[in-house]
């Protein structure tokens, strides 16, 4: 009798935040096309359950994900999902919020699904990189296309050009992360973090996300036009009423997502 394989990724609800975890540590959480359908299937849940608010996805034993499995892309699988990109996130567009919680490292394609994610928190001795012309190749994931609107231009194109990578404690002086822990502490600093997140009315937090996105690139009159369409929506939802009462009331708002 044969012994089921583990999941690739696993999931976990911790209050409104669904904990996404990567589960390949004997591969250092390399992505094969079992993590990208895994991921996939994760933010789907997340996104279907309106009592999620946010998601936090990471790595198990101590390394957020070394990119694509080389060896499984040698065997012919893809990493890739149709539509969303490598992973099943690059180019994907979740409506809530995800935060990358990074230990260890996050090469190449584990870089990319971490600039995938709205928010960052990374261990101070998190490695980030980029290493990806050292093989001859580029950052295709969303390397080469991200890291420039992240940081400042040339420091990304060193990254890009020299393939080196850099610490936690230095992604937080670039601005790359948003917040920097001790080791072992990501994860449970990404949490609190979409607790916070989780205070915010959900329909609010997916509006900036779609403004956001519509903004890049696209001309200011173009922005506003768009931006003046989600506050349409926004005014008429009762999350909107119940925000203002709440504030009148000097009370907790009780979101409704509606």
């Amino acid at each position: 009798m044969s012994t089921p394989t583990p999941p690739a990724v696993h999931t976990e609800r911790i209050g409104s935040a669904l904990l996404i975890t990567l589960d390949r540590p004997e591969a250092r959480n390399a992505v094969n096309a079992a993590v990208a359908a895994g991921l996939t299937a994760a933010l789907d849940e997340l996104e279907a359950d309106p009592e999620l608010r946010a998601g936090v996805l990471t790595g198990e034993g101590g390394t957020f994900s070394a990119g694509m499995d080389l060896k499984a892309a040698l065997r012919g699988e893809s990493p890739e999902v149709e539509g969303r990109g490598f992973g099943g996130l690059t180019e994907a567009e979740p409506a809530k919020p995800l935060i990358a919680a990074v230990e260890g490292y996050a090469m190449g394609g584990g870089f990319e699904l971490a600039l995938a994610c709205d928010l960052i928190v990374a261990a101070e001795d998190a490695r980030f990189g980029l290493p990806e012309v050292k093989r001859g190749l580029i950052a295709a994931g969303g390397g080469v296309i991200r890291l420039p609107k992240r940081i400042p231009h040339h420091l990304a194109m060193e990254l890009l050009l020299t393939g080196e990578p850099v610490d936690g404690r230095r992604a937080g002086e670039l601005g790359l992360a948003n917040r920097v822990t001790a080791t072992g502490q990501a994860v449970a600093e990404a949490l609190r973090l979409a607790e916070r997140l989780a205070e915010n009315a959900p329909l609010a937090l997916a509006a900036v996300k779609r403004v956001v996105r519509a903004a890049d690139g696209a001309p200011d009159a173009d922005a506003f036009a768009f931006q003046r369409g989600e506050m349409k929506t926004l005014m008429a939802s009762a999350d909107v009423r119940e925000g203002m009462t709440a504030f009148a009331e000097r009370r907790s708002a009780r979101w409704t997502g509606r």
